[in-house]
């Protein structure tokens, strides 16, 4: 599936930075998408009229004096297209508009000026909850069957046939499984590198990158990069930076 999203937002500059913003999210994730910009609210509802349907709104509140607000175009879908299917996320330098949104049922309400961190949890809280997306990483120990966020994860470790989840705040989890497995299936597509036959990384907990080796938070833990992987890691390693725009 491809993402649809729309900005209205006649900022320039903070239209540009969330379209960059979501790019490298998106990229990040894997996730197929297109963003159209629209740089008035009376663009976005002739579009909208002329058919144009959208998974995904960021709707700035205030544009210029006489010119339909965001509140209203957010009614317009909701009340006059009957649209309920699209994801409506207000943007404001305001908090107080927060509390006249509810009719609209918005997704989220996030203030000005915009961070990464921020828009990131609306994205993932869209493709959760359009069953797009899971952001939990599962394994099996006996007959039970238990998650952990990957946020949560600093790397996992192959040893005696067991793998160890090392998290951020310095606990351990153990279970019997592949790490190769593991890394493919859920790992590889949360941005983790597969430095070692023993060692899968998350590039969140990433302090220090070497050719040889790769240091993790927490805890400075200094990880071997295989001889064998080294150029391969370093290549992903760059794509993920470019991909987050780093």
């Amino acid at each position: 599936m491809k993402l649809s999203i729309a900005i209205c937002e006649d900022d320039m500059k903070i239209n540009a930075e969330l379209e960059y913003t979501l790019e490298a999210i998106l990229k990040k994730l894997n996730i197929k998408y297109e963003i159209d910009v629209y740089f008035s609210g009376e663009k976005l509802c002739k579009k909208l009229e002329a058919g144009q349907n959208y998974n995904l709104i960021f709707l700035d509140i205030e544009y210029g004096e006489g010119k339909i607000n965001g509140v209203e175009i957010g009614n317009i879908i909701r009340v006059i297209h009957q649209n309920n299917s699209i994801s409506i996320v207000y943007i404001s330098w305001e908090s107080h508009y927060s509390i006249n949104l509810h009719n609209t049922q918005p997704l989220n309400f996030l203030i000005k000026p915009l961070k990464y961190e921020k828009i990131e949890e609306v994205v993932y809280k869209y493709l959760t909850l359009a069953r797009l997306w899971s952001s939990y990483f599962t394994y099996k120990l006996g007959y039970e069957t238990y998650r952990k966020q990957v946020k949560d994860i600093a790397y996992v470790e192959s040893r005696d046939r067991k793998l160890i989840i090392h998290l951020a705040n310095g606990k351990q989890k153990e279970f019997y499984g592949s790490l190769k497995k593991v890394y493919i299936e859920q790992l590889q597509k949360f941005d983790f590198l597969f430095i070692h036959a023993a060692y899968a990384v998350n590039y969140d907990f990433i302090s220090q990158y070497k050719y040889t080796t790769i240091c993790m938070n927490p805890g400075d833990v200094i990880l071997p990069i295989s001889q064998n992987r080294r150029t391969e890691v370093r290549k992903r390693f760059l794509l993920i930076e470019s991909k987050r725009g780093g």
